[in-house]
């Protein structure tokens, strides 16, 4: 069950802020098989003042249109995260026309038995939905 919040300056529409969130969760679909419902996004608007970061940093020009994403979700490999984080900054491209240059991802890291939401099973062998089992996914049943 990722948990998604998405950082932006105030100004954009609700369709580009929409296009984002789906970037993401498409990405994760993707990297991580999770079924299409298991999606839980908090877009923050933010006045320009409220994010801030130097207009150069790692030696790169940033802009004003930078995002910041904080993931949340089980332990994953590190292969795995990378994976994501290509991905979405490729979708995120293509989708809104962001330069990656502004993209800045984080991951937060939580054990299984830190979530909780009624109705979802989980496989206590994995710490994941039952939904996200190999046979599951192997019988498409992911979404």
């Amino acid at each position: 069950m990722p948990f998604v919040e998405i950082y932006l300056r105030k100004g954009k529409t609700p369709e580009y802020r929409k296009a984002v969130s789906e970037a993401v969760h498409d990405s994760m679909r993707q990297v991580f098989q999770i079924p299409e419902d298991d999606f839980f996004h908090v877009v923050h608007d933010l006045e320009p003042g409220d994010m801030l970061h130097p207009p150069t940093f790692f030696g790169i020009e940033r802009s004003a249109n930078t995002v910041i994403i904080r993931m949340t979700f089980n332990r994953r490999p590190p292969a795995q995260k990378a994976a994501l984080f290509e991905t979405v900054a490729d979708r995120l491209v293509a989708a809104v026309g962001m330069r990656r240059e502004d993209i800045l991802m984080t991951v937060l890291e939580t054990a299984a038995e830190n979530w909780w939401v009624h109705g979802r099973i989980v496989d206590p062998d994995t710490g994941f939905d039952i939904r996200m089992s190999p046979e599951a996914m192997a019988a498409g049943q992911t979404g």
